[in-house]
């Protein structure tokens, strides 16, 4: 039997899990970006986030199997403001997201 994320009908993640998928991803994007980012700032970040991701569910559900699609999304979607709120050069960060990532 082939695992749920790759069934065509699987269900919607929860909020919980979405919320903790993009903690995740913040915590590995902030690790490999080699850069100090306060407590505060990270949380935005992640929170941002979290709401780009619960904007754009259906579509980042479709295609959760597509890692390099999901990372050009979050380059035009997420990227730039991140880069602002925690005052990074933006293509590093976007390198440190694809390298955390996958994509």
């Amino acid at each position: 039997m082939p695992p749920i994320s790759n069934k065509k009908n699987a269900p919607l993640p929860t909020a919980r899990g979405i919320r903790r998928a993009c903690s995740k991803e913040m915590y590995r994007t902030v690790k490999r970006l080699k850069v100090y980012i306060p407590d505060d700032a990270l949380q935005e970040g992640e929170s941002l986030y979290y709401r780009k991701v619960i904007g754009n569910l259906i579509w980042i559900h479709e295609n959760r199997s597509n890692r390099k699609l999901l990372c050009d999304w979050w380059d035009e979607n997420v990227r730039s403001e991140l880069a602002e709120l925690w005052k990074v050069d933006e293509d590093h960060l976007g390198k440190a997201f694809r390298d955390a990532f996958g994509g």
